[in-house]
């Protein structure tokens, strides 16, 4: 489904991500993980079309996403984002929100959208929040808000860039809930968290990074029962710690 082959990115002289690979099946669950600064978002931003990149390709399914992101407007409905933030539109109802870029992108007619934004909603389990504005939200309610905007598009791939980290800790599981759903559904997703008891439930493979590499790649029981590196285990360890 996703393709990533040695791509590299720099800011000015750093070097945030080097020679990175990677694929995604078809209906995976792929978490990255890693200490802050290790390039996870920097890379799920590539793969959304958000960043460029020096070198390196990305493809999703057939088609590959140009380097310098000229040709991401054609990936718009195959891939969607959720953010820290949430990014709602704040002058937009809940309801106007999901419909928004459907009818503007994807130019299906209003009734339809309507119908699929409605059942999202519920999905989510905040339907009865259509009419309400994101201001009168809560941080998990307008999370879970985001996630339906994103599956209104229909799209093939979901990102996740760390959702939970700008909620309050009671928040979080509401949000991971809905997201474990998505992923017993088969949705092919990345996911950038430190949420590790998650990982280790919906993850098929977990991939950790730093210093803008992946430095170790496994299934879920294996690198947390036996982590390879010296980097994943230190990790781990500090993250039980918390």
């Amino acid at each position: 489904m996703i393709t990533i082959e040695s791509i590299h990115k720099n800011y000015g002289e750093a070097t945030v991500l080097q020679d990175i690979s990677l694929t995604v099946l078809l209906g995976e669950r792929v978490v990255i993980c890693g200490p802050s600064g290790s390039g996870k978002s920097t890379l799920i931003r590539c793969v959304a079309g958000l960043e460029t990149r020096a070198r390196g390709a990305i493809s999703v399914g057939e088609r590959e996403l140009a380097s310098d992101c000229s040709n991401v407007a054609a990936f718009s409905g195959e891939i969607g984002m959720v953010f820290q933030q949430f990014n709602l539109f704040p002058h937009l109802t809940v309801l106007d929100n999901l419909m928004l870029a459907p009818r503007k992108v994807r130019k299906l007619p209003k009734d339809a959208v309507r119908a699929r934004a409605i059942s999202l909603l519920e999905r989510v389990r905040i339907q009865d929040k259509a009419d309400a504005y994101p201001g009168q939200l809560s941080g998990g309610q307008q999370q879970r808000v985001a996630i339906a905007r994103a599956l209104c598009m229909q799209p093939q791939v979901m990102l996740f860039d760390e959702p939970t980290s700008a909620l309050d800790p009671e928040m979080v599981k509401e949000v991971l809930g809905v997201m474990t759903d998505l992923a017993n559904e088969g949705m092919t997703m990345i996911i950038v968290t430190h949420e590790m008891s998650f990982a280790r439930t919906v993850a098929d493979r977990v991939v950790f990074m730093d210093g803008g590499a992946i430095v170790e790649e496994a299934p879920p029981e294996a690198f947390f029962q036996h982590p390879q590196s010296a980097r994943a285990r230190e990790f781990l360890s500090r993250m039980s710690a918390h």
